[in-house]
């Protein structure tokens, strides 16, 4: 299969190319980092840049083990710099690295070197690299795949059921090699557990240097479980003891802390419309891809509501907004949706064709006293739009293949 192109986080690094910045790139493990370098090396190529000015290093490759300290990769990649013309340097998977901050900002200072470095997890760009370059770099976030790029790269039609298209996207799930994995779903769930164990033992057991896995995946299990649902540390203690496990409160924040680090799972505080204010309590946590959930928990129980819930918050994520749970003195909005322009509503519903259901989704959102849009999202096929005193009720899977 051909390299998957992904041109709206192409466009980022294109327009960056050659200004005075570093660029950084975060984002889960295998959701197509690498492969957008190459396609940007490709890009680089065909606009007439020399494969020698092109110096691109994978920390995860065994041959490249030797650079994983911060004086022998500067060394290297400046005797291979070359004096003529700019040279652009890729490092793919820097984490392994330590202090490579150090190396970066050196090469940082060079005339003719243009950096690119790109990193699984959210801790990489905090604590001493984000001091030492500070107002030195642009983030690009980048997700696994959206609907709408797993709809492309599948080669569908809108005339296929989008039904099926969206079970296949939870089932295959949203990494874009299992695309190339023709649904075999033995080949699917070993590339998953691949992942997930990377994830766990690399980003999480490793750097908090837990000692009882066991009770580390009972919170993950717990979590996975309950996406969607308001979580306080205290229930997720009180769950995981009464399962025959022994963990605090201090450690449930530590754990947790690590999760959202390697970006496994995100946490979404609730904000007080009305008061406008941030709550400490009972955020809501979703996850990285459904099928990673399905391979923990499983398929069991009426869980569609919450699953459904989990791909539009990560849409939202993805297409730029700053995203909290809506709490009102009588009632909360799933979704409240945030850019410098101003604020979108979101309710999601797997279904709404019942009028009791309909009602209580609604109710949220008529509650709001402004005039900023308010969506109401569901996998309804009849009565899929609908408008409700300036509340737009549309089918979500029609929403994410939006732009």
């Amino acid at each position: 299969m051909n390299q998957i192109q992904r041109p709206i986080y192409l466009d980022f690094l294109i327009r960056h190319k050659d200004k005075n910045i570093i660029k950084v790139i975060s984002g889960f493990r295998r959701c197509g980092k690498s492969n957008l370098l190459h396609s940007f090396k490709d890009v680089l190529m065909n606009n007439g840049v020399s494969a020698l000015n092109i110096i691109y290093i994978d920390f995860e490759d065994i041959e490249n083990e030797g650079l994983r300290e911060y004086h022998s990769l500067y060394r290297y990649i400046c005797e291979h710099m070359q004096p003529s013309g700019m040279n652009y340097i890729f490092l793919d998977e820097i984490q392994h690295v330590p202090y490579f901050e150090k190396a970066v900002d050196s090469l940082f200072i060079k005339d003719n070197a243009d950096v690119y470095i790109t990193g699984s997890n959210a801790y990489f760009m905090s604590g001493e690299l984000a001091t030492i370059l500070s107002g030195r770099y642009v983030e690009l976030k980048m997700h696994p795949f959206s609907f709408k790029e797993f709809f492309e790269a599948s080669n569908l039609s809108q005339s296929d059921y989008l039904s099926e298209i969206y079970e296949n996207y939870l089932t295959v799930s949203s990494f874009p090699y299992t695309i190339q994995l023709s649904g075999k779903q033995t080949d699917i769930q070993e590339y998953l557990k691949g992942i997930y164990n990377s994830v766990i033992l690399n980003d999480v057991v490793g750097r908090l240097n837990v000692s009882d896995v066991k009770t580390l995946q009972c919170l993950i299990k717990f979590v996975f479980a309950n996406i969607g649902c308001p979580l306080s540390v205290n229930k997720i203690t009180k769950s995981i003891n009464s399962n025959g496990r022994k963990i605090d409160n201090k450690t449930v924040e530590r754990y947790l802390t690590g999760l959202l680090d390697s970006l496994l799972i995100y946490q979404v505080d609730r904000f007080d419309v009305k008061g406008k204010k941030f709550l400490k309590l009972h955020s809501k946590y979703y996850v990285a891809d459904a099928a990673l959930r399905y391979l923990i928990v499983g398929r069991k129980g009426l869980d569609t509501g919450h699953i459904l819930e989990n791909v539009i918050y990560l849409e939202l994520v993805r297409r730029g907004y700053e995203v909290y749970v809506g709490a009102l003195k009588n009632g909360e909005i799933d979704f409240v949706a945030k850019k410098s322009d101003g604020l979108c509503y979101f309710q999601v519903s797997e279904s709404t064709i019942d009028e009791s259901t309909l009602k209580r989704e609604l109710q949220p959102l008529m509650n709001l006293d402004d005039n900023y849009p308010k969506y109401l999202l569901t996998l309804d096929e009849i009565n899929a739009e609908a408008d409700y005193d300036g509340i737009r009720k549309m089918n979500a899977l029609k929403w994410l293949l939006e732009e």
